[in-house]
């Protein structure tokens, strides 16, 4: 507790896994408490999935992605242009895995994938994929970009990646 108290921010990187509960209830007390939460891809919303309370902390959990890479489009909300995250930064194209999330309607979404109608999806559906949130005096930042390493090749995923680490340290 006096750890975690003490640091401006943890950077989630950990897929799957398990986490006690004494662990989770110390992360959530952290941020509530102002530390900062930051992660991207699998790292931060393919975590421990069994536990709710990490999932309400981050404001999502992965569900599925499509087999493999794809080109895809992020595009930026307009209505968040001003955010410190995004500022400057216009729509852009990446070569990835794209997620298919469940996610808190109280996160403050800064950009989003489409996906398309299929023989699965009746209609085209706009899925988060960067977002913040506060939680408590923390603050959380989100990105399911960044699968591997020359997706931070994308100006714009680097970017706006050390933005959002910055924006949730405390």
């Amino acid at each position: 507790a006096e750890l975690l108290a003490a640091t401006d921010l943890v950077v989630q990187c950990w897929t799957m896994g398990e986490i006690t509960a004494e662990q989770s209830a110390g992360l959530t007390a952290a941020v509530l408490a102002g530390t900062g939460l930051a992660g991207w891809h699998g790292g931060i919303v393919d975590s421990f999935r069994g536990d709710v309370g990490y999932q309400l902390l981050t404001g999502g959990q992965f569900l599925m992605h499509p087999p493999g890479f794809s080109d895809h489009q992020v595009t930026l909300a307009e209505e968040r242009a001003d955010h410190p995250v995004i500022a400057g930064l216009s729509d852009f194209a990446v070569h990835t895995e794209k997620y298919w999330l469940a996610t808190d309607p109280l996160i403050d979404v800064l950009a989003t994938t489409e996906f398309a109608a299929d023989e699965e999806r009746a209609r085209p559906v706009t899925m988060p994929a960067v977002w913040t949130r506060t939680w408590g005096e923390g603050r959380v930042f989100v990105s399911t970009i960044g699968h591997k390493p020359d997706d931070f090749d994308v100006p714009e995923v680097r970017v706006l990646t050390e933005r959002g680490l910055l924006w949730a340290s405390r």
